[in-house]
């Protein structure tokens, strides 16, 4: 799939009536086999599109559940290039477009090309750097362009307003709009200006904007889902795996559903 199949998935979610969920898994949590499990598992539910965490060792936006999640699979010997590599055997079993998350230093020690390469090879659509500032994106522009991978940029509840309008302008698959100042994790609640900072973000947005960080029940799928195209959610999901509570993860993707359709299911 390509970065245009990934913009589509969310757009055609949009337009009946949904909103796009994408889950965030750390890969390798339990070992390479489980990547490929927690995949089709997440595409049966009908997620949206499915994000996959690289594990990495110094971490500046993870929170304490993926750091824990990620020292789990990285003590399983599991890498940027043996996640790819993986993903690569089965890419033609999964029909949602695939997104990696991983930090800057991974990718320039794989080689840029050579990894903008190896992601299309294994079907992935998008990716999010969550320490490439928007001057330096130049870096890995070209090569995911060649590549058609969209490059997702976050922009945080901080970001002034000129600084927003030359984001979005370059952004590529959906806008990754950071809902808290800070870390990864689950929140009990969001601060209030989140709806006018999502309302600003919608307008000057050439592409969906997806809100994360913080998001991990059904209610706060529903009401910061209302807010912008699509939600995503990282910690939630990644202990819900760890523990095998499966129904917890059906429980926050059907909150993505209009109620007509939930209804009708």
């Amino acid at each position: 799939m390509t970065k245009q199949d990934l913009t589509n998935a969310i757009t055609n979610c949009v337009s009946r009536g949904d909103k796009a969920f994408v889950p965030y898994i750390l890969a390798g949590d339990g070992g390479l086999e489980t990547i490929k499990k927690n995949i089709l598992f997440l595409q049966e539910t009908g997620v949206t599109a499915i994000e996959l965490g690289i594990p990495f060792s110094d971490p500046v936006a993870d929170g304490p559940v993926i750091q824990e999640a990620g020292e789990r699979a990285l003590a399983e010997g599991v890498t940027l290039r043996k996640v790819l590599q993986e993903l690569a055997l089965f890419n033609d079993e999964v029909t949602v477009p695939l997104i990696i998350m991983t930090y800057l230093n991974p990718i320039l020690g794989y080689g840029i090309n050579e990894f903008a390469r190896d992601c299309q090879n294994s079907g992935i659509s998008g990716l999010i750097v969550p320490d490439l500032p928007y001057e330096e994106s130049g870096l890995l522009r070209n090569s995911l362009t060649i590549s058609k991978i969209a490059l997702i940029p976050l922009v945080s509840l901080t970001s002034p307003p000129e600084r927003i309008k030359k984001i979005t302008a370059a952004a590529e698959g959906f806008v990754y709009a950071v809902t808290v100042n800070g870390i990864t994790g689950v929140r009990n609640g969001f601060g209030e200006d989140l709806a006018a900072h999502l309302e600003q973000l919608k307008k000057v947005s050439p592409v969906p904007v997806l809100a994360g960080f913080g998001i991990s029940t059904p209610e706060q799928v529903r009401s910061i889902g209302a807010l912008a195209d699509g939600v995503i959610v990282g910690s939630a999901i990644v202990t819900a795996f760890h523990m095998g509570d499966l129904d917890l993860i059906h429980s926050l993707v059907d909150a993505s559903r209009n109620e007509v359709h939930q209804t009708i299911n």
